[in-house]
């Protein structure tokens, strides 16, 4: 995967602005590392804070060609130059995403946001709907489906590799708040404040901060949605109101049972992200501390570790790699992935092209709706201690 499909597409760059990521931000940097990895964007406009001054500071501490004290200054004055951005990247706390993409995607813009999509299922959809009626590209940073090796497992399963499915196991755990932060508020960072804030953060904690990645990495391997869950969401410290923990029983739409454990407690833990899913006739095994090797084991036989770059890999698996074997890849070229299947679903946009289809996997505005309808659904199993469906979406 590289640029040459966007210049083939467009002659130029995807010119891209970017709203959030002012300096001391955190996921700032791997947005625009992202971004500029496959070399497929101009990163030509940003609006970096809701504090005008610091925003424009930022611009030009990170060589921002043109800031913007706000998005409705940058959509207007980009709208009217003909190099103006063709699509914005949203990286901002929750409650705000609804009112960015919103914008951007009335005017005529292309957007890529952070996840979760909003706070809310209502508003969620809304935004999806907005998209399609805009003729729009609305994708989501679920940068742990960009890994070669997670695509892998994905195609292996759509091959047929490991039978049909009958089990799926997720996990993601850190100790992040392990201990009692709230006991001294003045010392919590700000990028951890307006988390644990339900109004900028949304109703739970841990599912839309880490949750929607492990619904959205089981989904996206297994090809499968999850229907129902029975769930066990809420605080594991003393004192503590904010969800920090989620252990879930899961049915897929095809049968599959699954279980996910999602949590921020775990003390010791360093983003522990894995997954494993078992079939009739094997199964596969990832987990982010391997992120360049897939475990594919079978009845019978001796496991198989297929690792990053080889030739033998699916395409899928192949399109997200850039380096040869041997040469390990990870976090940032897994996010860069999202940002590069992005950029050509946008130029084949523009260019009034079809994309390839490998691009179109990449996760969208319904992979963000379907997250918001998984949390209502384990927030209500939670209240009524019963099994919840989880509704559907188009």
């Amino acid at each position: 995967m590289s640029q040459a499909a966007v210049l083939n597409l467009l002659g130029r760059r995807v010119r891209l602005g970017l709203v959030g990521g002012a300096q001391g931000s955190l996921i700032g940097p791997v947005h625009r590392t992202a971004a500029r990895l496959d070399d497929c964007f101009e990163i030509a406009a940003g609006v970096f804070s809701s504090n005008a001054t610091r925003s424009l500071e930022s611009a030009a501490a990170f060589g921002i060609p043109r800031g913007y004290a706000d998005i409705a200054s940058m959509i207007s004055a980009e709208k009217a130059r003909p190099d103006g951005i063709d699509a914005v990247a949203i990286m901002t706390p929750n409650d705000s995403h609804y009112d960015y993409a919103a914008a951007a995607l009335e005017a005529g813009l292309d957007v890529i946001c952070d996840k979760p999509l909003t706070n809310d299922f209502d508003s969620a959809q809304a935004l999806a709907l907005k998209a399609r009626e805009k003729g729009r590209i609305l994708s989501l940073t679920h940068n742990y489906s960009g890994y070669p090796m997670v695509r892998e497992a994905r195609a292996a399963i759509e091959a047929g590799e490991i039978g049909r499915l009958r089990l799926v196991n997720v996990r993601y755990v850190q100790g992040s708040l392990a201990k009692y932060v709230e006991a001294e508020p003045d010392k919590i960072s700000s990028r951890v404040k307006w988390r644990l804030d339900a109004a900028k953060g949304g109703r739970s904690h841990v599912l839309g901060d880490i949750g929607t990645h492990a619904h959205q990495l089981m989904s996206f391997v297994t090809g499968r949605r999850i229907t129902s869950v029975l769930a066990d969401v809420g605080p594991s410290l003393p004192g503590r109101t904010t969800h920090d923990t989620a252990q879930i029983i899961l049915r897929l739409d095809d049968g599959t049972r699954g279980q996910m454990l999602v949590s921020k407690v775990a003390t010791g833990a360093q983003n522990v992200v894995a997954i494993e899913a078992y079939g009739e006739e094997g199964g596969v095994c990832w987990s982010q501390s391997d992120a360049n090797d897939l475990r594919v084991m079978r009845a019978n036989r001796g496991d198989e570790i297929r690792t990053r770059g080889l030739p033998s890999l699916h395409p899928l698996a192949q399109r997200a790699t850039r380096l040869p074997v041997g040469h390990p890849e990870a976090f940032f070229e897994a996010f860069a992935n999202i940002y590069t299947d992005f950029a050509e679903l946008v130029a084949a946009r523009i260019a009034g092209s079809a994309p390839d289809p490998l691009a179109s996997l990449t996760p969208d505005a319904w992979t963000g709706v379907d997250g918001l309808a998984f949390i209502d659904a384990c927030l209500q199993s939670t209240e009524t201690g019963t099994w919840a469906d989880v509704r559907p979406v188009e």
